[in-house]
């Protein structure tokens, strides 16, 4: 038998739901964007790189979908790898720097070297300014009041007009571009081609869809997951969403201590806390208790799955 009679004619995989929105762009913040440029593969594409080790196994929709549950339930990462997609972004410099320390992408940016930079940049709306955490040195909670978003927006309208007017001055008087652009503020706009596979995107989405993400780059990831991924792999992004973004994933340590609270030995819960350091080992009930940040995650899971938090009770008695 030829090598040509072994296999049959290939047509590429296309996935009408994205072809549908191919160019189209999804606003983000005030003038920011994420569009579909062009994409390889999909849901079956996992699949058929997950069987070839294997034979052709079997065919049927609720088989491949038990596969890439599967897959994605004990994170074998290389199927997903198959597939890739290409976005056009417009999005804030100061956001831009966060997106791009996810270094597994192909990425050609726009350039204010050789190009005029972008007249736009990310106002932010009165009501939006976001007070610094107390207990978390690159994060916020709560808004500023009324009065001081409204002035601080005013301020910043000045502050974006004038370092444009001084560029434009620059650039007017026949200064390089390289140089020019050096006090625009990281508000402004930049846009850039990114292509990433599958794997290393969802990895982007599990960091950037999470609720302790910064807003401004938590509004670009539920785009690209919500409605661009989707569409493009559904079943993977079921997956994704019961197996990645919404589950909670427990430690030795914690696990050790969720069983005793679970059996009602709320002790000895406490006991394995301040063995390993959860806990001072001077704990003693209704002691005010430093901050640690590993104790603190463990509290919002016990939270999450309904189960009282074995120090805090020890308190209230």
């Amino acid at each position: 038998m030829t090598v040509e009679a072994q296999f049959e004619k290939l047509e590429r995989p296309t996935v009408p739901e994205l072809d549908a929105i191919l160019g189209v762009p999804f606003k983000v913040l005030d003038d920011g964007f994420v569009r579909v440029i062009d994409y390889m593969g999909n849901d079956a594409s996992i699949v058929q790189a997950a069987r070839v080790s294997y034979g052709k196994g079997t065919k049927k929709i609720h088989q491949d979908r038990g596969l890439i549950r599967y897959l994605m339930r004990h994170r074998h990462t290389t199927p997903f790898e198959m597939c890739e997609i290409k976005l056009h972004v417009r999005v804030p410099m100061d956001t831009w720097r966060q997106w791009i320390r996810h270094r597994t992408a192909n990425v050609n940016e726009y350039s204010t070297r050789y190009s005029i930079a972008i007249e736009a940049a990310y106002q932010t709306a009165p009501d939006q300014w976001r007070l610094q955490a107390s207990g978390n040195r690159q994060g916020s909670a709560g808004f500023a009041d009324e009065a001081l978003g409204r002035r601080l927006s005013e301020r910043e309208a000045v502050l974006h007009q004038l370092a444009r007017d001084v560029y434009n001055e620059r650039l007017e008087a026949g200064i390089a571009r390289e140089q020019a652009r050096k006090d625009l503020p990281l508000s402004t706009y930049t846009e850039a081609y990114w292509k990433i596979d599958l794997h290393n995107l969802l990895h982007f989405l599990e960091l950037r869809m999470a609720e302790n993400a910064q807003w401004e780059i938590r509004q670009y990831a539920s785009i690209i997951g919500n409605e661009i991924v989707r569409r493009w792999c559904p079943l993977t992004w079921e997956a994704f969403l019961d197996y990645r973004l919404h589950a909670i994933s427990f430690s030795r340590l914690e696990l050790d201590i969720i069983q005793k609270l679970t059996v009602g030995q709320v002790n000895e819960a406490i006991a394995s806390a301040i063995q390993s350091g959860l806990l001072p080992e001077d704990f003693q009930p209704g002691a005010e208790l430093k901050r640690n940040r590993e104790r603190e995650e463990l509290e919002q899971k016990l939270r999450q799955l309904g189960l009282p938090i074995p120090w805090e009770a020890a308190i209230k008695k």
